[in-house]
């Protein structure tokens, strides 16, 4: 391995070879060292972890820390939206991302039965007819529209809203405070005011739901009274952004790249079959959240080099979706693809509990989508569509298109 590649100074994250393509010097990166050096914006040396098989075995390997208590981690942000610590930052209650066994155990075990495939196959149908009636009413609007308002956001704020208990009605609420915490570049001031706005809402749902519950999964962990409503707050709070922010942003960026790739969206319209396969492309392709971070607690060996106990390590997986020595022509979308194996839901005891939720949402939104509208197309030119560079979860802010007729 190579060892005169130049150590990145902060992270390469600038998409310059186009709004689906992993930035270049990312990719660099990855070809010539896949575990490597690098130096955070305040001088802090750590590792960037690019290659398929050395990002697989961290996310595995639970020697390193999901913790942000245990020491700085020098990053711009670690759990999705929190700005950097200058000293160890406690952990946040219930929010079993940022957690290690046995906490995370603990926690993440009271949410199994709720996201089993089995449950998630029993709400295809309901799923579907947020889908259809969402269709509905795209289709009586004149274009061109937002996508994203109208369609992209509306679709998972409506499933995880019925899923968790929460009223629809406070969306306003709940998604202006969401997409606040999420950007990259606001003060620490309304990050903070973004969150403390949403946990002091969910505070008083779950509190409400303890003294009466109904059939919803907020009201089921709230029946448990080993949680605290801290943690019941923490939990709501990680299933709520989790559970709408993602699926958004897939189902807009993942509609921008199928019209961007007009003959394979003709394909998928014309077989349908084809859809997850399609999905499951469309997620390795674009790979929405994108970094994680990880502490090691002890000296680890990771791709031929050793990662010193304390140092904090940032995975890229997107460039590890991008790897031609796990994926051929990589940067390139193929619906026929066999892309299982990606990495866009993570992996090991971290891995994405509402995946399967996911799926279901954009095999049955895009499905929808083009068999109601075979005309669609972007409604300004792609280069004028608006990318969230500015976010932690990659996407578009919005997305006009148009159509000249409309399908039931």
């Amino acid at each position: 391995m190579s060892r005169t590649v130049p150590v990145p100074q902060g992270l390469p994250m600038e998409r310059d070879a186009g709004p689906f393509a992993p930035p270049r010097e990312i990719s660099r990166l990855r070809e010539a060292r896949p575990v490597s050096p690098m130096v955070f914006p305040d001088g802090h040396e750590g590792w960037i972890v690019t290659g398929y098989d050395a990002v697989r075995r961290l996310m595995a390997d639970t020697r390193f820390s999901s913790r942000q208590d245990i020491g700085v981690l020098h990053v711009p942000y670690e759990t999705p939206g929190m700005p950097a610590p200058t000293e160890p930052s406690p952990q946040i209650p219930g929010v079993f991302i940022a957690m290690d066994p046995p906490d995370h155990t603990r926690l993440r075990r009271k949410l199994t039965g709720a996201f089993t495939v089995k449950r998630m196959k029993q709400l295809e149908e309901h799923i579907s007819d947020i889908v259809e009636r969402q269709l509905d009413e795209l289709a009586r609007l004149a274009p061109p529209v937002d996508l994203v308002k109208e369609f992209a956001l509306p679709v998972p704020s409506l499933v995880i809203c019925a899923l968790l208990g929460v009223p629809y009605a406070d969306r306003e609420t709940f998604q202006g405070n969401s997409a606040k915490f999420l950007e990259k570049d606001v003060s620490l001031d309304e990050k903070m005011a973004a969150y403390t706005g949403l946990t002091t809402y969910l505070a008083e749902l779950v509190t409400r739901k303890r003294a009466a519950p109904g059939e919803d999964i907020l009201s089921d962990l709230a029946r448990h009274d080993d949680l605290t409503i801290e943690e019941l707050t923490g939990m709501a709070f990680l299933l709520l952004l989790a559970g709408h922010e993602t699926t958004a942003n897939m189902l807009a960026l993942g509609t921008f790249a199928l019209l961007e790739h007009p003959e394979q969206l003709a394909e998928l319209r014309a077989n349908p079959d084809l859809m997850p396969g399609a999905v499951e492309e469309l997620l390795r392709y674009l790979s929405i959240a994108d970094i994680f971070y990880r502490y090691a607690t002890e000296d680890i060996e990771l791709g031929g080099e050793i990662i010193g106990k304390g140092s904090t390590v940032v995975v890229s997986l997107l460039a590890a979706n991008h790897d031609p020595q796990r994926f051929d022509n990589p940067d390139a979308l193929d619906i026929h693809r066999t892309a299982r194996g990606h990495l866009s839901f993570g992996h090991g005891i971290h891995q994405c509990l509402g995946q399967q939720l996911a799926r279901i949402e954009m095999r049955a939104g895009f499905e929808g989508l083009l068999r109601r509208f075979p005309t669609l197309k972007l409604a300004l030119p792609a280069a004028e569509v608006k990318l969230k560079t500015d976010m932690n979860i990659y996407g578009v802010h919005e997305l006009p298109v148009t159509w000249t007729e409309t399908a039931r």
